[in-house]
């Protein structure tokens, strides 16, 4: 019987913590409009069940109430993770979005992106885009460097 949650299972992110800098444009949006990024990936992870207007809403009340949105925004890194199986741990991930919003955000956007997902479009067309398919393709290479 084989664990998911076994080091050996587990695949790495395609893209670095820390390479935000090679997507200028995610990454300025992830920086200056952080509930832009976490609703479009919010919807992507829970498959349409949220829209990203929702999800973005949310995260921009909490951001006001708390200051601190990534109480909200670690919990989708980990069932992003989850989904496909990356490296990781949910400790780490809310860590992660602690120190820095927005090289997390870029890092699961850039993610899906690489995973086949036009971010842009949501998950519905996405699905519709892909006949039907509701899974996007997995990354067949981890981070290069």
């Amino acid at each position: 019987m084989q664990s998911s949650g076994q080091p050996h299972d587990e695949a790495p992110w395609s893209v670095g913590f820390c390479d935000c800098f090679s997507d200028m444009k995610t990454c300025c949006i992830a920086c200056w409009c952080p509930c832009i990024t976490f609703g479009q990936i919010a919807e992507i992870v829970d498959k349409g069940s949220t829209s990203c207007g929702a999800s973005g809403a949310l995260y921009t009340l909490i951001m006001f109430i708390t200051g601190l949105p990534c109480f909200y925004s670690c919990f989708y890194r980990s069932k992003l993770r989850k989904q496909y199986k990356l490296k990781g741990g949910g400790c780490g991930d809310c860590m992660l979005h602690f120190c820095c919003e927005t090289c997390a955000l870029t890092q699961e956007y850039r993610e899906l992106q690489n995973r086949g997902f036009d971010m842009s479009i949501g998950w519905h067309a996405n699905v519709e885009k892909n006949q039907g398919l509701a899974m996007a393709p997995a990354v067949e290479k981890g981070m290069s460097k």
